[in-house]
C-alpha cells in the first residue's frame, strides 16, 4: 500500500442561496479548474429570521498537493462567483488561519437595543 500526505489545509465559504443552483455553478467551476469540494447544506439563523444556505470546503489533498495561499485564493474566486450569480451580498471564507467576511459593498448595518 502506498501512503501521500501532505501539510492540512482547508478554506470554507459560506454562504446562503440555492443549494442546488450553487451545485450547478460549482460544477461547472470545479470542471474548469480542476478541482474536488465538498458541498454541505446550512440554515442561518439569525435575529429576525432564518436562510438556507450552504458550506462549500476545499482541502489540501496529498495526491494534488497545493500552498495555502492558493487554496485560500481559489476559496475567495469560488466565493464571488456564487455570490454573483446566487444572486447573494455576502459571503465568508474560514480558514485555519482567520475568517473574512466579503460583500458587495455598502450595507446597512443591524442595531442592537442595549
Amino acid at each position: 500500500m502506498k501512503e501521500q500526505s501532505c501539510k492540512t489545509y482547508w478554506a470554507r465559504i459560506y454562504i446562503a442561496g440555492d443549494i442546488t443552483h450553487a451545485k450547478k455553478i460549482i460544477r461547472k467551476y470545479v470542471w474548469e479548474e480542476g478541482l474536488c469540494v465538498t458541498v454541505t447544506p446550512l440554515d442561518y439563523i439569525y435575529t429576525g429570521g432564518e436562510e438556507a444556505g450552504m458550506m462549500i470546503e476545499l482541502i489540501n489533498y496529498p495526491r494534488f498537493p497545493t500552498k495555502s495561499s492558493k487554496i485560500a485564493e481559489i476559496a475567495v474566486d469560488l466565493g464571488t462567483t456564487l455570490m454573483e450569480k446566487l444572486y447573494q451580498r455576502s459571503f465568508s471564507v474560514m480558514t485555519p488561519d482567520d475568517t473574512v467576511r466579503y460583500t458587495r459593498g455598502e450595507e446597512v448595518e443591524a442595531r442592537r437595543e442595549k
